[in-house]
């Protein structure tokens, strides 16, 4: 396994030697290493490393890798082809376990030291100028946190997009506490396409026979009794990261929590990128904040209004935001000579021609359907220098007794109860979800189910549920933007010794011809087991009947509400399958067969969402 083989790539009149090597890790597993030169490399003089580990087959094209800017797909063969042009030696590596690796794959959990191993490694190769570059999407950006936790040597730039957690319990791996059901769905797909299942005809055929809509509507799960229990290998790391219901040594460790690692990171300039509609807005905002923070290297943030790693569509579910949405042919002419030509200055001392911070303002559209049956949402790119924006303000918008959303505190209090039944969850409906087909689906979306929405009985809206709370104000007169973070300060109680908070900021557009019934479109949302309510790392259970003051974070965005258009907030204490759902006993959720009706209560009248705006002078047009 350990041999060196060499082969030409013939690509467009361009020719480019592969080479496969294998990297030895502390422990002696070898990882496949492919690496791309322009010549062999015993004759290639030392260049600059550009380095990207995935999970996914090196070999395999994926849509997040783009396309050239004649539109063509991006394979890893042109890919690389294109850097080699530019003066670099491209490298890519099967993660442990994966691929043609050897080892034994465990998700997120000792990348730290792979990396660390792999970036030594190619350091000490005498084709490498002593420069590495770590780069891609997801998984590949997990890996880059990983190993920057750790002080991987010789790194000269990163390129995090779509992922590099800085807080996996916040965000990616949980959701404010919940667990993300996208890691069951992930688990299985992968256990699917495992060196197990391949070899092995009767498993591949028990996995392929499991019906995972039944499986989520009969949770909780027990190991051996699960769609992964004829792979023990994804059953097993599955229910490590389910069982781990508090902020502990698991969630902490590199991979998963750069929030306490950012010290170690190399001062280097880094890249962000992440999506309105992408899970890791949380972690592309902190590591930013953060970096610029404690490093001296540039640090540079991008925000589409994509679903993951989508940056070459003009859609996300639903809505489109017209042709200044992709980054290619707007922020550059493709997704690799934006890279290109951030790296080439970064790493060249000469000035940037990118903006600190590169965002996309959705709205401003026609509200009609296009002739691809989605709503034109609109929206531009805006530049600034700091995130949020200078120009925005902070800004109150108080949820009142009788279901208004004000900027004024409402004129009296009150209090608005709701039962919550954890066998009658409401389900997702969008916003930033992936790997979740066929049960959910990233992306914006008119709130009102149709009949391939997973776990809705019914076909009203969202918002007509007995347990859905809506705030919303009047028509605008004038058109309003909210960018940046959001956060929710809420007065709550509950019957319950625990329960969750789901809050959900929506777009509500009058009605038209082509939408009668209007459309609700989700533009950011977020979520609280009320146990974290002290930290994270400090679950604490309610007592029934006491008000608690409750934040709930919401991951950012840029949206502008048109002029005759409503901003509403949604209050449930569900958002299923997305999230496990909190049976409301207090109980470790994981395993907990027994459930209660939990009666919530919104105490109003200091209850608010706090918001960065900037009003009536922003003007949407290209």
């Amino acid at each position: 396994m350990s041999d060196i083989t060499f082969e030409t790539l013939h690509d467009q009149g361009r020719s480019t030697q592969r080479t496969r090597m294998w990297a030895p890790m502390r422990d002696g597993v070898l990882l496949a290493t492919d690496i791309y030169s322009d010549t062999l490399l015993d004759r290639t003089r030392a260049l600059p490393v550009l380095l990207e580990r995935t999970p996914y087959d090196i070999r395999a094209m994926r849509p997040s890798d783009g396309r050239h800017a004649d539109g063509g797909a991006v394979s890893p063969e042109s890919g690389a082809a294109f850097f080699v042009e530019r003066g670099y030696i491209v490298v890519r590596q099967d993660c442990r376990g994966r691929g043609d690796s050897e080892g034994v794959f465990s998700k997120y959990t000792g990348e730290a030291e792979d990396g660390f191993d792999t970036q030594a490694w190619l350091a000490a190769q005498p084709w490498c100028d002593g420069r590495i570059i770590t780069a891609g999407v997801s998984y590949s950006a997990h890996v880059q946190a990983a190993a920057a936790s750790v002080g991987a040597p010789a790194t000269a730039a990163m390129i995090l997009d779509s992922g590099g957690f800085s807080n996996a319990f916040e965000a990616g791996g949980r959701f404010g506490g919940a667990f993300e059901l996208k890691q069951v769905i992930w688990a299985y797909r992968h256990a699917l396409k495992s060196p197990a299942a391949e070899e092995d005809p009767v498993l591949a055929a028990n996995l392929e026979g499991q019906d995972l809509a039944a499986w989520f509507r009969s949770m909780p799960w027990r190991k051996g009794y699960s769609p992964l229990s004829g792979s023990t290998e994804y059953e097993d790391f599955l229910f490590e990261q389910w069982s781990h219901e508090e902020l502990d040594g698991f969630w902490t460790q590199p991979g998963m929590y750069a929030r306490g690692f950012y010290e170690n990171f190399p001062d280097v300039p880094s890249m962000h990128i992440s999506s309105w509609y992408d899970p890791y807005v949380f972690t592309a905002v902190e590591n930013f904040h953060s970096l610029r923070k404690l490093k001296a290297a540039p640090t540079f943030l991008v925000l589409g209004p994509w679903i993951h790693g989508a940056r070459s569509v003009t859609w996300s579910g639903d809505v489109d935001f017209g042709p200044e949405a992709t980054l290619d042919g707007n922020l550059s002419t493709d997704y690799l000579t934006f890279k290109a030509q951030w790296l080439d200055q970064v790493l060249n001392d000469e000035p940037v021609s990118l903006a600190a911070v590169s965002y996309f303002l959705m709205g401003g559209g026609s509200g009609r359907k296009n002739p691809d049956g989605r709503l034109d949402h609109g929206g531009t790119w805006r530049f600034a220098a700091e995130w949020p924006p200078a120009e925005t303000q902070q800004a109150r918008l108080f949820l009142a007794p009788d279901g208004s959303l004000s900027f004024n505190p409402p004129s009296r209090a009150g209090a608005i109860s709701y039962d919550f039944d954890p066998s009658h969850p409401v389900p997702s409906m969008g916003g930033g979800i992936t790997s979740g087909e066929p049960l959910m689906h990233g992306g914006a979306f008119d709130q009102t189910p149709t009949a391939d929405t997973y776990a809705a009985d019914t076909l009203l809206p969202l918002a007509s549920r007995p347990d859905v709370v809506s705030f919303q104000t009047a028509p605008l007169e004038k058109g309003l933007a909210i960018i940046g973070d959001l956060t929710l300060e809420l007065d709550f109680s509950s019957s319950a010794p625990d329960t969750d908070i789901t809050v959900k900021l929506v777009d509500v557009y009058p009605a038209n011809a082509d939408y009668p019934a209007g459309f609700a479109m989700n533009i950011t949302d977020g979520m609280l087991r009320c146990r974290y309510r002290e930290g994270f790392e400090s679950p604490v259970l309610m007592q029934p009947g006491t008000t608690y003051g409750v934040t709930v974070r919401l991951p950012d965005t840029a949206n502008y509400f048109s002029p005759g258009h409503r901003i509403r907030v949604d209050v449930s204490s569900s958002n299923f399958p997305r999230c496990d759902v909190n049976p409301n006993t207090g109980n470790a959720v994981v395993a907990d067969r027994t459930s209660q009706v939990a009666r919530n209560t919104l105490h109003l009248g200091r209850s608010h969402l706090t918001v960065h705006i900037v009003g009536s002078e922003v003007r949407m047009g290209h």
